[in-house]
């Protein structure tokens, strides 16, 4: 058994007895680690404030593959202040963080320790985190193995003519294949490539209509349902939510 010092973010938690937690964490190095937190419940425990959901860090363990680590303390990086303020950020990083830990245990690419940190800092420092989440969930597709067609027509392959996004065909559909698909907008047909394309970390303005963000959100929904086998209750609060502002 070898102290390890990782950089991780705790995606959920497990209470162990009275005092103890298990804290699943993704890893830049491992991937998703199981980590005992030993006695960290207690008032006087110097882990209790770093093993929560959320927390961003170095974490310093007793590393067992394949196994369950032991913690030894956290270094902090980031405490995300700014979108713990708000229910609404809260409610979307805590969509990406289950999401995150769903896609991490299908691929083991380093990319989605990356992704899920790039996105949780632009949300922090107060982009729109419906727009963050659905870039996210666009790129997460490609880890999924079911990446809609977003370079020519998803049926027949043409690049040219497209006029509409369908899940249901798979990506773009292009005017010759058209039938009674679901019309989008051409900003949303040229807005979800760039999604696709854009590095997060880049990101220094977001200008997106209320039209193309509804129509890329639902497009993204409908994907999911039909293709990951993913059902998340964190994304059933968040589209509840919407609802509400909507209202």
């Amino acid at each position: 058994m070898n102290i390890e010092e990782v950089d991780g973010i705790i995606v959920s938690e497990t209470n162990y007895g009275e005092t103890s937690k298990i804290i699943n964490v993704i890893t830049k190095d491992h991937g998703l680690i199981g980590i005992m937190a030993k006695g960290c419940k207690n008032i006087k425990s110097p882990l209790r404030s770093v093993t929560s959901k959320l927390t961003y860090g170095t974490f310093i363990i007793y590393y067992k593959e394949g196994k369950l680590s032991t913690l030894k303390e956290v270094t902090v990086k980031n405490t995300f202040k700014n979108l713990k303020k708000d229910i609404s950020r809260i409610s979307y990083a805590a969509y990406m963080l289950e999401l995150s830990e769903g896609v991490i245990k299908q691929s083991k690419k380093t990319q989605i320790f990356d992704l899920l940190i790039e996105s949780l800092i632009k949300i922090d420092e107060g982009y729109d985190p419906l727009v963050i989440m659905n870039i996210l969930e666009l790129k997460y597709l490609d880890f999924l193995g079911v990446m809609p067609i977003l370079d020519g027509c998803a049926i027949c392959g043409k690049q040219n003519g497209i006029v509409t996004l369908s899940s249901y065909r798979g990506g773009y559909v292009c005017d010759k294949c058209y039938t009674n698909e679901k019309m989008v907008s051409e900003k949303t047909i040229k807005l979800i490539r760039m999604f696709y394309y854009v590095d997060i970390s880049k990101i220094t303005k977001l200008d997106v209509s209320p039209k193309s963000k509804n129509e890329i959100n639902m497009f993204l929904d409908d994907y999911y349902s039909r293709y990951t086998g993913l059902y998340l209750k964190s994304k059933s609060f968040i589209q509840s939510l919407q609802k509400l502002n909507k209202c």
